[in-house]
């Protein structure tokens, strides 16, 4: 017999023995988790049998008083235990919440699911945690929209080096590089509002979506089936229902969902990707705690680690629309059952990976660490090469001819040149025109044709109009949810 006494396991230790899905146990916040859990599944699928029967007693079934009380004192009394016992004898999730549902309140018994079939729950619980889902995520978009578009107006006019072809081009300013990052998540914005907008309920239809159940329940009153409908969805807190639905309302929902998510993680993928960037060029780096250590082995590295995870849910958010696609386009006739299994994975973690993506990008963007010295070197080494066009004009207006110049500023970028690529020294290219009494009639000139200011166009301007016409609208309606998020934030 061992000699080592027993430790009784705590939670933590018990939930270390089985695997749990890292983005609700490392990265989702608890909001969107539960949104997504088995209590607020089980739970609403109580309400709905509550509120199906309540409406039917309003149109005139015999529906009494006590059984719906009886409905409701056990609404959130869960009883989890006798659900599975159930699910292991009936091979059916619905019927076992049924049973279980009725085991707890027994003179209502016969009226939970009446006239319904199963989707009446499992559809109108995923279109509810749908809704619920994008209102979370929508106001967490925001935030890191508003965070973004406070950087961008703090560095309108701070110069750095454009890219074409991940090759140094005309300037541009730090901030306008972030109006990019921002249209294109205004435009995630816009779309994951507007498949909010467009959510309807799947209401009470029946089997295959005829309503057939409940007609006969209502002695064929086509009038009261309506009515039944529209009670159901109010009470739901949805403003329309899908009028023609199978027995589920069309997949293609979930595909438009999940692939405006998948935009959403484009998005994030390419920002993150352009900040890794600037890190590794040391212009930029997100944020970077006291304590935080970047390596194991190596002490001095400050590692992009939010931007890299980032990255890597955004991949899977963007691989998972293509789950939805699928699942919609093998819905035979008025339904298959293929579609469920993967649903349970694609809709849940597609939105707990974006949950944390877009959190992330506001952490990152409330906090970026800019470092203009090593931009302005950056600049200075690939600036003498784009102020030629500059030092040629002013060499024109001040009496030179073209050709002649273009030639003599040539050959002096060409040994300039082979300074940097082969030498490995600063770009000298300056030095040689000051030295070249060629250019003695704009010699003066050559600091004021060199000011990086005068390299970036319009971008501080555009910068101003963008925030203010686009970024401002596109935010107002969260006003009030932003206002929210700061309060639980500075809570924690």
């Amino acid at each position: 017999q061992s000699a080592v006494p027993e430790m009784q396991q705590s939670d933590e230790d018990l939930q270390a023995e089985v695997y749990r899905s890292p983005l609700v146990a490392r990265y989702a916040s608890p909001e969107m988790a539960a949104n997504f859990g088995d209590r607020k599944k089980f739970t609403t699928w109580r309400r709905l049998w509550l509120w199906l029967a309540e409406s039917q007693q309003q149109l005139g079934l015999a529906i009494t008083d006590r059984q719906l009380a009886e409905m409701r004192a056990s609404l959130d009394l869960l009883d989890l235990r006798l659900a599975a016992e159930e699910e292991r004898k009936r091979k059916h999730d619905v019927m076992a919440h049924v049973h279980a549902f009725a085991a707890q309140c027994p003179a209502a018994a016969a009226v939970i699911h009446l006239g319904a079939t199963s989707a009446y729950v499992g559809d109108n619980t995923d279109l509810i945690c749908l809704r619920d889902a994008l209102d979370i995520l929508l106001p967490r978009l925001a935030a890191a929209i508003a965070a973004l578009s406070r950087f961008a107006g703090q560095h309108r006019s701070l110069a750095c080096l454009g890219f074409t072809h991940l090759q140094p081009a005309q300037l541009t300013t730090m901030g306008k590089r972030a109006c990019l990052w921002l249209a294109d998540l205004l435009a995630d914005l816009r779309n994951l509002s507007r498949c909010r907008a467009d959510l309807r309920f799947r209401g009470v239809k029946g089997t295959t979506g005829t309503q057939a159940s409940f007609l006969q329940l209502f002695d064929g009153d086509h009038d009261r089936v309506e009515r039944l409908d529209k009670l159901v969805t109010a009470k739901a807190g949805f403003p329309a229902t899908y009028i023609v639905t199978g027995q589920t309302y069309s997949r293609k929902v979930d595909s438009e969902v999940l692939l405006q998510l998948a935009g959403f993680g484009a998005t994030a993928h390419k920002i993150a990707t352009d900040l890794r960037l600037l890190a590794s060029w040391k212009e930029i780096e997100e944020p970077f705690e006291r304590d935080q250590i970047g390596s194991s082995a190596m002490p001095y590295k400050r590692n992009p680690m939010r931007l890299e995870r980032v990255c890597g849910l955004a991949r899977h958010v963007m691989a998972l629309a293509q789950d939805a696609l699928n699942t919609h386009s093998v819905q035979w006739m008025e339904r298959t059952l293929d579609d469920s299994s993967n649903r349970r994975l694609s809709i849940p973690e597609a939105f707990l990976a974006a949950d944390i993506v877009a959190s992330t990008l506001g952490s990152v963007f409330d906090g970026l660490v800019v470092y203009p010295m090593v931009i302005q070197r950056h600049l200075k080494e690939e600036l003498p090469f784009m102020a030629t066009e500059n030092i040629l004009a002013a060499m024109v207006k001040a009496g030179g001819n073209r050709q002649e110049c273009h030639e003599v500023i040539r050959q002096l970028s060409q040994q300039a040149a082979a300074q940097v690529k082969e030498r490995g020294l600063d770009n000298d290219l300056i030095e040689r025109i000051q030295a070249s009494d060629y250019f003695a009639p704009i010699r003066d000139r050559l600091p004021e044709l060199l000011d990086p200011a005068t390299f970036v166009g319009r971008a501080p301007r555009q910068v101003d109009r963008f925030l203010a016409e686009e970024v401002a609208p596109a935010l107002a309606p969260f006003t009030a949810a932003l206002e929210k998020l700061t309060a639980v934030e500075q809570r924690v």
